[in-house]
């Protein structure tokens, strides 16, 4: 789908693409502004010296772009059956076995979201350190992206879990996902304070 589309789609009254997918697209909008600014570092004589570094972290940032692309449909796919046992009568014997295995589907695509987040932001540490300084706003901006999608993949998680009825899943969940958007967001919010500073 073409970005204006997917766009369009989001503003509609259509259920997918929702906070999930647009966690996913802002995700892989931090990633691709971190693998421009390396690309636009690779080859230049004055960072040479970082040519190896720089060749991975550009390999791992393509990556990270193209598997939260497609977490973006994974997500959507995750809330269809969902958006189905909603539509269950409530007297229907099997409703709340249904509902709770959908819940947990759809809390499983943002619990995604924030795994593979994890790894942007040493990436983007890196970045801040061997990059081309002519690309140091682009690092701060992939950094601010990163924070932005690492708290709405959570948002997404927890508006799941709080509907499960086995608590004990739901909690450790919570926990586990809580605890990875903390992370990712201090460390973010380290880089973009970094970038500022160097940009005043």
């Amino acid at each position: 789908m073409e970005l204006y589309d997917w766009l369009k789609q989001l503003a509609s009254s259509a259920p997918t693409p929702g906070g999930g997918g647009a966690a996913a697209m802002t995700g892989a909008m931090a990633a691709g502004l971190c693998a421009m600014a390396t690309a636009l570092t690779v080859g230049k004589k004055k960072y040479e010296c970082y040519r190896a570094d720089l060749e991975r972290l550009l390999d791992d940032s393509e990556k990270q772009t193209e598997t939260l692309h497609g977490l973006i449909e994974k997500d959507a796919e995750a809330f269809f059956p969902l958006s189905k046992a909603y539509g269950i009568p409530k007297e229907d014997p099997s409703r709340d076995e249904t509902l709770e295995l959908a819940l947990r589907g759809a809390a499983s695509a943002p619990a995604e979201i924030l795994e593979t987040l994890s790894a942007l932001p040493p990436m983007l540490e890196e970045l801040l350190e061997k990059g081309s300084k002519l690309m140091i706003s682009d690092v701060g901006c992939g950094a601010s992206l990163c924070a932005s999608a690492a708290e709405c993949a959570l948002l997404n998680v927890l508006v799941n879990t709080k509907l499960m009825k086995d608590r004990g899943y739901a909690e450790e969940l919570n926990e586990r996902t809580k605890e990875a958007e903390e992370k990712i967001r201090s460390a973010c919010f380290a880089v973009t304070a970094a970038v500022k500073e160097k940009l005043l």
